[in-house]
């Protein structure tokens, strides 16, 4: 009896089909948006998971919580990847965002001591990010690169960034482990990851700000 009446239960109509399927739409982010979430900030589907969210515009306005510190990216690298590291800069430097970066080799204070500008450049950077490569690993210079960095986060409410290249995760260092890194393959999307990601906590540092000023 159950199948018969299932077979003569009227079909609603075109107009009942249609908002059942907007209603559908609407309430669930698709697949492409999902996907599109993880590469780029500001998509539909990460609207949904951050209500109220923060437009590059409000990034870069005069009173925004981004020009409390002198720069929006520290760079921590070997010497020997210079000429990469020089390129990333470039990169962000360029973007709409016109992102301010410290390269030590380009920005450090003549005469100054190299820890004390270090230090320096460390609390006052929004995000760090670390070029993990061969040559980072074998410098002790770099580890303590490194150590600073971790140690002002937790007191700055820094984002570190680890970007792994021509390195296994084996040696990946055990003092990162807690954290996502990027692992550079392709250059340009390499770039594009860290751009974005210092795009994301920019933008979380302005929603924390202005909700915390209501």
């Amino acid at each position: 009896g159950w199948f018969r009446r299932l077979l003569h239960k009227p079909k609603p109509s075109s107009a009942e089909s249609s908002l059942n399927a907007s209603r559908s739409t609407s309430s669930s982010p698709s697949s492409s948006s999902a996907e599109s979430s993880g590469s780029s900030p500001g998509t539909s589907a990460s609207r949904s998971v951050r209500p109220s969210p923060v437009s590059v515009s409000d990034i870069n306005a005069s009173g925004s919580a981004r020009w409390a510190k002198s720069y929006d990216v520290c760079i921590c690298h070997s010497e020997v990847d210079l000429e990469l590291v020089e390129e990333l800069v470039s990169y962000l430097e360029s973007q709409p965002e016109s992102f301010r970066c410290f390269l030590q080799l380009r920005d450090a204070t003549p005469g100054s001591a190299v820890v004390t500008e270090l230090c320096d450049a460390v609390q006052n950077s929004h995000c760090w990010v670390m070029l993990i490569t061969p040559g980072f690993l074998r410098d002790p210079w770099c580890k303590y690169q490194m150590h600073q960095a971790l140690a002002e986060a937790p007191v700055a409410n820094g984002r570190t960034i680890p970007v792994l290249k021509d390195v296994d995760r084996k040696d990946y260092p055990k003092e990162l482990r807690n954290l996502y890194y990027i692992y550079m393959a392709l250059k340009e999307r390499s770039f594009k990851q860290i751009r974005d990601t210092v795009v994301r906590y920019l933008q979380e540092l302005c929603r924390s700000s202005s909700s915390g000023t209501e």
